[in-house]
């Protein structure tokens, strides 16, 4: 839970009774690896922080190839920005994972009781669309070799946690490309 709250005050300030009420309204779960903590065509409501492990985003494309969407590591949240609809991708864990989760009612009542609690959050969610869009942006018109090498700049410690398809598969290109680049790298 101090992680939690560490990385919530660095984007707003809470006084003890509010840092309370997060903990008490907080719920702790672990996720194995694969295990998904969100499926496409159902509703996803919950808002997670992740305390150990690697989630990644995924969808499966119209030739049926799942797609790795994005990776998020420790310290992040992850949420659903269009809640009550349908969700579209999947979140998987890609290793095993620790998590904290809000339930709607829980964050609700955060977001009623918390005067500052919206502001902080739409901080926290603005930084971190911030964040996504940086590792992105250069994987759009970059070769595969440059690919690799800023994912590795950006995400230093996915390379040895996570399955190499799932990175091939976030960089565009196949497992057996991945592998060369990688050869011919070190």
């Amino acid at each position: 839970m101090e992680k939690l709250i560490e990385y919530i005050l660095q984007f707003g300030n809470l006084n003890k009774q509010q840092i309370e009420l997060i903990s008490k309204n907080a719920t702790e779960t672990q996720l194995h690896k694969d295990e998904y903590f969100a499926e496409a065509g159902k509703t996803f409501n919950r808002v997670a922080f992740v305390l150990e492990g690697v989630l990644r985003i995924c969808y499966y494309n119209n030739k049926g190839e799942e797609i790795t969407k994005y990776f998020i590591e420790e310290n992040n949240f992850v949420a659903n920005p269009y809640q009550n609809e349908t969700f579209t991708e999947y979140i998987q864990a890609a290793t095993d994972c620790k998590l904290i989760v809000f339930y709607p009612q829980q964050w609700s009542q955060l977001s009623n009781t918390i005067l500052e609690w919206d502001t902080i959050i739409n901080k926290i969610f603005h930084h971190a669309l911030m964040k996504k869009m940086d590792r992105r942006s250069s994987l759009v018109s970059e070769d595969a070799t440059t690919r690799y090498l800023k994912f590795i700049e950006k995400f230093p410690s996915l390379t040895n946690r996570v399955p190499l398809s799932y990175i091939a598969s976030y960089l565009g290109i196949t497992q057996s490309s991945l592998s060369r680049i990688r050869k011919n790298i070190v």
